[in-house]
C-alpha cells in the first residue's frame, strides 16, 4: 500500500485538548487497520508526550500552539508535535529504573517504552520538534 499523507492537527496548548489530540491520533491508527495494543501505545505515548509540553515547555499558557502531525507508511506510524517552548533535549533526561518509586517524571520514560525511536530538536527561533516512531509490521 502505498504512503498516506501526512495529516496534521493544531491545538490550544490546554490539558483540555488532550481528548481531541488523542482522538485524533487514534483516527489515524485506524486508517492503517492497526491492532488495539499498538493503537494504544501510540495514543498513550502521545498523551504523555502532549501532557509534558503543556506543562513545562508551554508552563500551562493556553495561547500556544501545539501542531499534531501524522505520517503513517507501510512499516511505521510517526508522530510529530511542534511546540513553542524554550529549546529541551530529551536524551537530557534520565532513564530512569522503572522500580524507582517517586511522582511524576515518567512521561519521557513511557515514551522510551512504548515508542521504537524518540527524538527531539529544537527549531528556531523557538520551538521543539518532538519525533516519535512505532514500527508496525501490519500497519497497512
Amino acid at each position: 500500500m502505498s504512503d498516506s499523507p501526512r495529516l496534521s492537527l493544531t491545538i490550544p496548548s490546554e490539558l483540555r485538548m488532550l481528548t481531541v489530540a488523542r482522538a485524533f491520533v487514534e483516527a489515524v491508527c485506524q486508517t492503517r487497520n492497526l491492532d488495539r495494543r499498538t493503537t494504544h501505545s501510540i495514543i498513550l505515548a502521545t498523551g504523555e508526550a502532549l501532557s509534558n509540553v503543556i506543562r513545562h515547555a508551554h508552563r500551562n499558557r493556553p495561547d500556544a500552539q501545539i501542531q499534531v502531525q501524522c505520517h503513517a507508511d507501510s512499516h511505521s506510524i510517526e508522530v510529530a508535535l511542534l511546540d513553542e517552548g524554550e529549546p529541551f533535549d530529551v536524551n537530557q533526561v534520565p532513564h530512569l529504573d522503572p522500580g524507582e518509586l517517586r511522582v511524576g517524571g515518567r512521561g519521557v520514560f513511557l515514551m522510551r517504552k512504548l515508542m521504537d525511536e524518540l527524538s527531539c530538536q529544537p527549531c528556531n527561533p523557538r520551538g521543539n520538534l518532538l519525533r516519535m516512531v512505532k514500527r508496525c509490521a501490519d500497519a497497512g
